[in-house]
């Protein structure tokens, strides 16, 4: 008989175990500090913009493909842009798509303050069309989405043939607040979750789906194509 699989391994977190995983980050630079308080006075919106913990793992992830193109879908106020950048190597680029000049004009701001704006190319308007605009050809080093969840599946499909062997492909809030663990879901709940079956059954690349936030997948395009 074979037994089931032990439950995951969660700690809970408290607002405690949250406070004392946040002091184990590095002190955040003034400019990151500054673009996160003033996303913060934008009030509800404001839930759309990354967690300095998660913010870190970018920059982790970036240099450890030593990422020198990064394509981001959902740029909001610039704060994971900002964290791609400080990752890149020496003249890399991180190309930014978003739909809003007034949320970008925001991120601009604090590109150049924190001294990256030379770094970043930002694409205003619709990201699959700005997807479709790049080379056909494996030269993203490293992608990720966090934007509009019934865009992901196209987006998905869009990036793996651009994306480098042994690049990374990343997508945020996969969990969708618990609500895509449901085989009823509905709305963007239900997109997210068709979005995940296909990245399990994509033979292009090795994924995992982590509890970091609202759920990150992390995606590594194979080195042997299928």
């Amino acid at each position: 008989m074979i037994s089931k699989p032990s439950p995951v391994k969660n700690v809970v977190i408290t607002d405690e175990v949250a406070r004392y995983v946040l002091d184990q980050l590095p002190p955040m630079p003034a400019a990151h500090a500054d673009l996160v308080e003033r996303t913060r006075a934008l009030g509800g919106a404001s839930e759309m913009q990354v967690g300095p913990d998660q913010a870190a793992l970018l920059t982790m992830l970036t240099r450890l493909v030593s990422a020198r193109t990064v394509v981001e879908v959902g740029t909001f106020t610039g704060y994971s842009t900002l964290a791609f950048a400080a990752g890149l190597s020496p003249g890399g680029q991180v190309i930014t798509c978003d739909v809003s000049d007034e949320w970008t004009a925001i991120a601009e701001d604090a590109w150049s303050a924190a001294g990256v704006a030379d770094r970043i190319r930002l694409e205003l308007g619709p990201a699959a069309d700005t997807l479709r605009s790049l080379p056909a050809k494996p030269f993203i080093d490293l992608a990720f989405l966090d934007a509009d969840k019934g865009g992901y599946l196209e987006y998905w499909e869009l990036l793996v043939p651009r994306l480098r062997p042994g690049g990374l492909l990343l997508a945020d809030n996969v969990l969708y607040a618990g609500e895509a663990a449901s085989p009823h879901a509905t709305g963007n709940a239900r997109s997210i979750r068709e979005f995940n079956a296909r990245v399990l059954a994509d033979d292009r690349v090795d994924s995992l789906l982590l509890p970091v936030a609202d759920g990150l997948t992390i995606a590594r395009k194979k080195e042997t194509q299928p």
